[in-house]
């Protein structure tokens, strides 16, 4: 069976490769990609892989979008952090997926489930009625209850100028230059936020849509965001992004 890895993070591909091998280990692993960008190239130059195991979060956006560009016929599990209701989602719509930490025991039930599908067509129909219910039921932050000094603070998502990470801790910086610290991970906040009005410009960076100035042409065919309010580096979009982001801010 050849199969094939959409992850971006190193050592969550490598641990995954590993478990493959303990469980099937006549199971071919003929690549790991990284990117949306990079799993769409690949899709549409090369045979379909038996089995797919997809991240749901990559570095330049949701692994859904691969779907609306490429016709997947494999049988497909994916790797996930959603919570309760998405897994529910998945069971409903027959698919299959690997709670983050995977557990050996996990991929072998999930191996033992995609054994009987491989060579069939994958139906993504399922993932449209997936998005569509996901989309029913996610809610949006409105607002936070944010410590600052003895207090705790209300502030309004639409305050939120950019996020991003200081010294291992996520930063939020307002409209107003206001500063506030979360306990979330950059995952976690993008995931509350709604991503009309924000966007994962790169691994530390979240931009509100209204913080932008404008942006820059730079080097390799990446792109530079300007905001409206101090900025404490350059907001770089990867060359893999930019076509993501040009779509998210004409829309």
């Amino acid at each position: 069976m050849r199969a094939l890895i959409i992850e971006d993070e190193m050592m969550a591909a490598k641990a995954l490769q590993k478990l493959i091998r303990e469980v099937s280990p006549d199971t071919e692993i003929i690549g790991v990609l990284e990117s949306i960008e990079e799993s769409v190239e690949w899709l549409e130059n090369n045979p379909m892989p038996d089995l797919m195991f997809m991240d749901i979060h990559l570095a330049d956006g949701s692994s859904f979008a691969i779907f609306e560009r490429v016709n997947v016929t494999c049988p497909v599990i994916f790797t996930t952090a959603y919570d309760e209701f998405a897994l529910k989602a998945f069971e409903v719509n027959s698919l299959d997926y690997l709670l983050k930490p995977i557990s050996k025991e996990s991929l072998e039930r999930a191996m033992s489930k995609f054994q009987a599908l491989i060579g069939t067509r994958f139906n993504t129909d399922k993932i449209e009625r997936l998005l569509e219910q996901l989309g029913e039921k996610k809610k949006h932050r409105s607002y936070f209850l944010l410590p600052e000094r003895d207090k705790l603070v209300p502030l309004s998502t639409k305050d939120i100028a950019y996020a991003y990470i200081d010294a291992k801790s996520v930063k939020i910086v307002t409209h107003e230059h206001k500063n506030y610290y979360l306990t979330h991970t950059l995952d976690d906040l993008m995931a509350q936020l709604d991503p009309y009005m924000f966007f994962r410009a790169n691994r530390q960076f979240i931009v509100s849509r209204e913080a932008i100035k404008d942006v820059s042409i730079w080097f390799g065919n990446k792109l530079s965001i300007n905001l409206n309010v101090e900025m404490p580096e350059k907001i770089i979009v990867s060359k893999a992004k930019v076509a993501e982001f040009k779509c998210w801010f004409s829309s």
